[in-house]
């Protein structure tokens, strides 16, 4: 399954979560970080945030990964932010995606806000 160097990703096989990890991971999405939210918000059960090394892969990533969500009959995911394409949202229902480029991942730190990745070494 997808890992990067500090954590090693899984899901349920099958899964929309699965689903959206192996995708990114096919188009090479960059320090995958899977966030269980399951009993610490209501918004999703997980939420992903991964980085692509720039805007136009970052754009290119979710329009793939919107455009696979609707042909493997998992509806049509709600996609914000595509027109920078520095941070785009993509609301898959159960999963919550958050691409970046990693000069702006760094700013936000999505992460470290909902307490992940406190260990992570910059």
């Amino acid at each position: 399954m997808t890992s990067n160097p500090d954590h090693t990703i899984s899901a349920v096989p099958g899964s929309l979560h699965a689903f959206i990890l192996d995708q990114l991971d096919e188009d090479q999405a960059q320090d995958l970080v899977s966030i269980p939210l399951a009993g610490k918000s209501s918004i999703a059960d997980h939420m992903i945030v991964a980085s692509g090394r720039s805007t136009r892969q970052v754009a290119s990533m979710a329009t793939k990964l919107g455009e696979k969500l609707k042909q493997a009959g998992y509806g049509t995911p709600r996609i914000e932010g595509l027109p920078a394409a520095d941070w785009v949202l993509i609301d898959a229902g159960d999963v919550v995606v958050h691409l970046f480029r990693p000069e702006v991942r760094s700013f936000y730190n999505l992460e470290r806000m909902w307490g992940f990745g406190e260990e992570k070494v910059s």
